[in-house]
C-alpha cells in the first residue's frame, strides 16, 4: 500500500475507497503509545482529513478516556445537543442514540454553535455484526462536486436551524443547556447568537444562522461545513416524517433547516446534498477495539446502518471558534 513521507515511523494505508489506516501491534500500554504516536497521528488526519488505528484492542471505557487524553488533552462537554448521549464522565459520551436499521447521514459534528469541535475521537468497544461504519467524506471535494449555484446561495445567505424543544423528541434543555433556568438559557442564548421565544405552554423555540462554508482554521481549505442535510426534515424515513408533522405541525418540528433568509429548502436539495455525500464517502466496517480520529472540519461523518450490538464512544476535542461561522449582516439580512 502506498504511504505518506508524514507517517513515518507509522505505516499507512491509503485506499480511495476507505479512510486512511494505520495497523499495529496491541502495545503493553496503549496510552503510553498514544502519547508516543500523538504527533505523527495528528499529522495523518490533518494530511487525510480523517485516521482509523486498528490492532489496540480498546477495551473499556477508562482505557479509551485515558488513550484520548493522550491525544487530546481536555475533551469538551457538549453544548447544544439535538439528542441524549449517555454521559461516561471527563468528556467522553456515547455514540448518538439512533434506531440501528435508519442510517445517520453524512454531517459535521455540532457544526451549529459558535464554538465547535475541531477534532472528533472514536472507540469502538463492540462491533456490529454488520454495517454499523462510521464513514467520513472530505468537505473541500463535497464543496468543489456541489452546483455552484447552489453553494453560492448558501455562501451569501448562511444557513438556519430551527429547533422546538419539547419532553418527547430529541435533547431537554438542561441535556442542550447545560440547565433548565430560564434566565440562564437566555443568557447562553444571547451569547452564542440563537433567537428564542418562549411558546404560551412553556416550550423554547430557537432560530440560528450559520455559514454553510468555512475555511479550515489550520489548512485554509474550503470546506462545505454544515448540518443542512442531517437535519433537515426530508432525509427523516417517510413515516418518521410524518409522524413528526401531524404530531408537531410542519412549523414546529422539533428540528429543521432552512436558508438562510427563512425560505425552506426543497426534497430536491436535500436529496442531491445526500447523493453528493455519498459519492464521496468512505468506509471500513469497526472491528472491536479500533480507533478513529476525524478532522471534523475537513471530514463529515456518518454512521451507517447496521445489526446487532454495537457500542462506540465519542470525545470532542480542540473547540474551535470560526472566524468565518456567522453570516454577514448584508448577507444574512431578509
Amino acid at each position: 500500500m502506498p504511504s505518506s513521507s508524514l507517517a513515518a515511523p507509522l505505516d499507512v494505508e491509503l485506499r480511495p475507497d476507505k479512510p486512511a489506516l494505520v495497523r499495529v501491534d496491541r502495545p503493553a500500554d496503549v496510552a503510553s503509545w498514544a502519547a508516543e504516536h500523538r504527533e505523527a497521528l495528528r499529522a495523518q488526519v490533518t494530511e487525510h482529513g480523517a485516521l482509523l488505528v486498528r490492532g489496540l484492542g480498546l477495551k473499556d471505557a477508562d482505557q479509551v478516556g485515558a488513550v484520548f487524553a493522550r491525544l487530546a488533552g481536555t475533551l469538551m462537554p457538549e453544548r447544544e445537543a439535538f439528542a441524549p448521549r449517555e454521559d461516561h464522565g471527563h468528556g467522553l459520551y456515547s455514540s448518538t442514540p439512533w434506531p440501528a436499521n435508519q442510517p445517520m447521514c453524512m454531517h459535521h459534528e455540532l457544526s451549529y454553535p459558535l464554538e465547535v469541535p475541531g477534532l472528533l475521537l472514536f472507540a469502538c468497544l463492540t462491533a456490529p455484526e454488520q454495517g454499523g461504519a462510521t464513514a467520513v467524506a472530505d468537505a473541500e471535494q463535497v464543496l468543489e462536486a456541489l452546483p455552484a449555484e447552489l453553494t453560492e446561495r448558501f455562501e451569501r445567505e448562511g444557513w438556519l436551524l430551527t429547533r422546538s424543544y419539547n419532553e418527547e423528541i430529541g435533547a431537554s434543555l438542561a441535556e442542550s443547556f447545560g440547565t433548565e433556568d430560564r434566565a440562564g438559557i437566555e443568557r447562553y442564548c444571547r451569547a452564542n447568537a440563537i433567537d428564542f421565544h418562549w411558546q404560551q405552554d412553556g416550550s423554547l423555540r430557537t432560530e440560528q444562522r450559520r455559514r454553510a462554508v468555512v475555511r479550515h482554521p489550520v489548512t485554509g481549505r474550503r470546506c462545505w461545513f454544515n448540518q443542512i442535510a442531517f437535519l433537515n426534515e426530508w432525509t427523516l424515513a417517510p413515516e418518521v416524517r410524518e409522524y413528526l408533522v401531524d404530531e408537531y405541525g410542519a412549523d414546529s418540528l422539533p428540528f429543521n433547516t432552512r436558508y438562510g433568509d427563512g425560505s425552506p429548502i426543497g426534497e430536491d436539495v436535500v436529496q442531491l446534498l445526500n447523493a453528493t455525500y455519498e459519492e464521496h464517502t468512505r468506509r471500513e466496517p469497526w472491528q472491536a477495539g479500533d480507533l478513529m480520529l476525524v478532522d471534523n472540519i475537513g471530514s463529515a461523518h456518518s454512521r451507517e446502518a447496521f445489526t446487532g450490538d454495537r457500542q462506540v464512544l465519542v470525545g470532542l476535542a480542540e473547540p474551535r471558534r470560526l472566524a468565518d461561522s456567522l453570516p454577514t449582516e448584508e448577507a444574512s439580512r431578509r
